[in-house]
């Protein structure tokens, strides 16, 4: 198994009833996309989210928010998130709603 079930569960929570969530495999997990673009989704490791360059300083502030890499090359706009993050309803609502700001910035694919 690539990811936790259980880590995607808590993200589709925290999408709670956003329109249009389509789940994509992708990055050796599962990834919640909106109209085409990757919002957020879950690893072997624990989470990411897509919360844009503009923002990712914001949610680098947040205790278990790293900058995302997966091959040592840093991912601008990507943002990992701990499974202590994962586990916590408000921490995790907070940089989904960061990524579905972003998303729903962006035009339809």
């Amino acid at each position: 198994m690539a990811y936790d079930p259980g880590h995607a569960q808590l993200m589709q929570e925290a999408l709670g009833d956003t329109p249009n969530i389509s789940e994509k495999k992708m990055f050796g997990g599962l990834c919640f996309m909106l109209n085409g673009h990757m919002v957020c989704g879950v690893h072997k490791d624990g989470g990411m989210a897509r919360v844009g360059k503009l923002a990712e300083p914001d949610a680098l502030l947040i205790d278990g928010i790293e900058p995302l890499s997966f091959t040592g090359r840093k991912m601008g706009g990507m943002v990992d998130v701990s499974e202590d993050v994962l586990g916590d309803d408000t921490l995790l609502r907070q940089i989904v709603s960061m990524a579905l700001d972003y998303v729903k910035s962006l035009p339809p694919k």
